[in-house]
């Protein structure tokens, strides 16, 4: 051990080093200690535990992305309903099914209502031009397969037997309303699912070193030099390691840049935070089961979309309203208030710069949202809940997310991206991820494409074994009804959803 960084000792090689304990990591690990049963992991992760950062379920902007009901996944383009995005993003949740019952069978996971469990997506439309954009919407979607009995209702009599909580004290005469739904939705919580994960690589003899940050990755020959902070003791160490994945959430565009990875040049971040409501009345949580997601705000970010959200969290069903948008410079929610302005590089000014200039709206609305004090977030919540009581709820942090900002290029000097971006370097062998929404959902296809990207020598090798455990691999399951079917039967039995 060091106290110095810069002369830490080489304690341990490892084929695989993971950096951040949460589902993207997780989700890695467990792949290849199937793929590749002897390669040794090491987890690396600063806070003393798995999944307290964006994996938590009270950090998530939103759990279960499967665009069943998000509307900003599905915008209107010169007068038609663009579903394209909806049904990438629905693709890519199957894989995540079918991955987790693979590890159920296989008991690597080990309790299905611990981390997933049935419950009713509806979308929110109010005034006569949003429920005109949502029935179309519904009219694109009600014959897709991947979109599992889609129903519509202008109706305020089913409106009120769907949605008893957002019914009491509403006037119907004051203002149209509509909704779409279907009960085919899950709630997901990604802490539970990442902590059984973890649970699992510990038994398999792979180390985590919780309390440990990373500070530094360096080439070192044909390897790469891990050196980690032990911040309890303050002494440092360094791992050699074949391959590095870097899931440190924000941190991670710092530390592909201390790696050198120029594909990360003139990427920045942008950080956006959060505010939750969450009801502290367990009557009012038992009146209300289901994810009901409106429109954006003109100007907000995707993650801030609004929606009034049932959660199952160890066993116990909360509610949610949010999130409201929040900004703060840090980049983790236990990060630095340095994290924005340490950023900051040559080579990625003119996209801080371009997006400055561009986003305007977005700046306004955060400017707005922030000054939202507790009494404007409940006059907010009554769009939703027209009968809430302040005392009813609290006021909770959500997650810190770092929207992607994408190098200046024609025509633009730099765009804000509202997705996932996975980075790599041309060898494979180290990749990271950047960016938020959909992230968690779709995490096994965010790996899957890792893995193609990082080991394409050996994806012949693997195949067997990735179609085992997804075994729609290869195959477009919106083209392909008869597979999405017995895919959706074998994973809602396996997920024991059908019991719900």
């Amino acid at each position: 051990m060091s106290s110095d960084k810069k002369t830490a000792q080489v304690v341990d090689e490892v084929e695989v080093a993971l950096i951040g304990a949460g589902i993207m990591s997780a989700t890695l690990g467990a792949m290849l200690r199937e793929l590749e049963p002897s390669w040794t992991q090491m987890v690396f992760e600063r806070l003393d535990g798995p999944a307290l950062e964006s994996s938590s379920p009270w950090n998530n902007a939103g759990t279960g992305h499967s665009a069943l009901c998000e509307l900003n996944y599905t915008p209107e383009k010169n007068g038609r309903i663009d579903v394209s995005k909806a049904m990438n993003i629905n693709e890519k949740f199957q894989i995540s099914r079918q991955f987790w019952s693979h590890q159920l069978n296989n008991g690597i996971l080990t309790d299905p209502r611990a981390f997933i469990n049935q419950v009713p997506h509806v979308s929110f439309a109010q005034g006569s031009i949003q429920v005109d954009y949502l029935k179309r919407r519904f009219d694109a979607l009600k014959d897709n397969h991947m979109f599992p009995n889609m129903q519509f209702s202008d109706d305020d009599a089913t409106f009120q037997e769907n949605l008893p909580l957002m019914s009491e004290g509403r006037d119907f005469n004051a203002q149209k309303v509509a909704i779409s739904w279907t009960d085919a939705g899950t709630d997901v919580n990604f802490g539970a699912l990442a902590k059984q994960f973890f649970t699992a690589a510990k038994a398999a003899g792979t180390e985590i070193r919780y309390g440990h940050e990373v500070v530094d990755i360096k080439r070192d020959g044909s390897k790469w030099r891990v050196t980690a902070k032990n911040l309890h003791t303050g002494d440092y160490e360094a791992v050699h390691a074949k391959f590095v994945f870097v899931g440190a959430g924000g941190y991670a565009l710092d530390l592909l840049r201390k790696a050198g990875v120029r594909e990360v040049s003139g990427f920045a971040g942008f950080p956006v935070s959060g505010l939750w409501l969450r009801s502290k009345n367990p009557e009012l949580v038992e009146q209300h089961n289901a994810k009901v997601y409106g429109k954006a705000a003109v100007g907000a970010p995707p993650m801030s979309v609004p929606h009034l959200d049932t959660r199952v969290i160890d066993g116990e069903k909360g509610l949610l309203f949010g999130p409201y948008g929040g900004w703060s410079p840090k980049f983790l929610k236990k990060g630095s208030y340095l994290d924005l302005f340490k950023s900051i590089r040559p080579d990625n000014l003119t996209s801080y710069l371009g997006v400055a200039a561009q986003e305007f709206g977005l700046t306004k609305y955060l400017v707005s949202e922030v000054l939202k004090d507790f009494d404007k977030r409940v006059e907010t919540l009554k769009e939703y809940v027209p009968n809430a009581d302040p005392n009813d709820w609290e006021t909770v942090v959500a997650g810190q997310r770092v929207q992607v900002i994408k190098p200046a290029g024609a025509p633009q000097f730099g765009s804000l991206e509202f997705g996932t971006t996975l980075i790599n370097n041309p060898e494979g062998n180290i990749a990271g991820l950047l960016g938020a929404s959909p992230g968690a959902s779709i995490t096994p296809a965010v790996m899957v494409e890792l893995l193609e990207r990082c080991f394409g020598e050996r994806m012949i090798q693997w195949g067997d074994k990735i179609q085992e455990m997804i075994p729609s691999y290869g195959v477009k399951l919106s083209k392909d009804k008869k597979l999405y079917n017995e895919m959706w039967e074998y994973t809602q039995k396996t997920l024991q959803l059908e019991q719900n």
